[in-house]
């Protein structure tokens, strides 16, 4: 820590805190993660091994940038880019949601994200607007793999991701899920910066599911015949709520959002389909004409190589990355809110 000079505290959790600190030589503002004694913590110090592990792969513009890790006094610490600005923010200032233009831009950044993650064998596990950093310059770069882990054949944990951008196949208990996961959660921030709301603001899994199936429709056969512990217990006490929704209670995207084009509404179809083995890959959904429509993506795709190359130039540390030391691979689990890496969740019913 000695090369770095603290500004202030800027978030906390249970795994340890952030700290907004200026590099001493070249003056680089960056958010530090500070881990608990990891010596002492196995579970402390196994994610933030996992997240160190992960982060070393993960060189994208639209990803954020962990410049180095290092141990200090049984201390694990994650340098990271600092940005102060999420889509959450955003949000938090456009009640009405943000304009066509901008929302299409950040989408398509965070699939790129996401598709760079996913054909890496990674999913991110909790996208979620407060987990999207935006550059002064408009650049997105998913934050907080606190959560991430990579695709296997095994169980997975199936209490992840904020319960408003949780996928139906979550909800019902299933633990053999894959990067699917993370499309439907980008399709939710998708509807909720063009419109300023959330779109399924469910206050339990069960109210949560009530809401996807009411405009989605029923789930699927696998999802009704999970046998999880969880997926009883919680169809079992639903299923006149959910499973058994008669179809003209549905209610379509086209009434939802009756200003939105054909595209759009497709678009969003797409990523919030209700059977996870229908949902396209992110690579998909960046050539869906929704993007490619008007030229879009070949226009964005040259400004965002010149704003990437400018924000480079001007971060005095550049795209120069200090090697990891010698200590294992992976991050500080998660911590609070303070508009850098790690958010806490709007309200806490999530």
């Amino acid at each position: 820590m000695e090369k770095y000079e603290n500004i202030e505290m800027v978030g906390e959790g249970s795994y340890g805190l952030v700290m907004k600190c200026k590099h001493r030589e070249t003056g680089q503002i960056v958010a530090i993660k500070k881990f608990l004694e990891t010596e002492e913590d196995l579970q402390v110090r196994k994610m933030a091994f996992r997240e160190i592990r992960l982060l070393k792969k993960l060189r994208h513009e639209n990803l954020v940038n962990m410049i180095e890790a290092f141990r200090r006094r049984k201390r694990l610490y994650l340098v990271f880019e600092y940005l102060d600005h999420t889509i959450l923010d955003e949000l938090e200032e456009n009640e009405n949601g943000l304009d066509w233009e901008k929302s299409r831009r950040y989408i398509y950044q965070i699939l790129r994200g996401l598709d760079f993650c996913h054909n890496h064998r990674i999913m991110h596990r909790d996208v979620k607007p407060e987990n999207v950093l935006v550059s002064p310059n408009g650049v997105i770069k998913l934050c907080d793999f606190g959560f991430a882990r990579y695709v296997t054949n095994d169980s997975c944990t199936d209490y992840v991701a904020t319960r408003w951008y949780r996928a139906p196949e979550l909800l019902v208990g299933d633990s053999r899920y894959g990067r699917e996961i993370d499309v439907w959660a980008a399709g939710c921030i998708y509807a909720e910066m063009v419109t300023g709301q959330p779109l399924f603001p469910g206050d339990s899994d069960v109210d949560q599911l009530h809401r996807i199936t009411k405009v989605l429709g029923p789930l699927h056969g696998k999802q009704l015949a999970n046998d999880s512990a969880k997926s009883i217990l919680l169809l079992g006490h639903a299923e006149n709520k959910i499973a058994a929704l008669p179809r003209t209670t549905i209610v379509t995207f086209l009434s939802l959002f009756p200003t939105w084009s054909s595209m759009a509404i497709d678009f969003l179809a797409q990523c919030l389909r209700i059977d996870p083995v229908l949902r396209p890959k992110c690579l998909t959904l960046l050539q869906h004409p929704f993007f490619s429509h008007d030229g879009f993506a070949d226009r964005f795709l040259t400004e965002l190589q010149r704003l990437v190359a400018k924000e480079s130039a001007m971060n005095l540390l550049g795209s120069k990355r200090i090697e990891t030391s010698n200590i294992c691979r992976n991050s500080i689990g998660r911590t609070r809110r303070a508009n850098v890496l790690i958010q806490i969740p709007r309200v806490s019913c999530r």
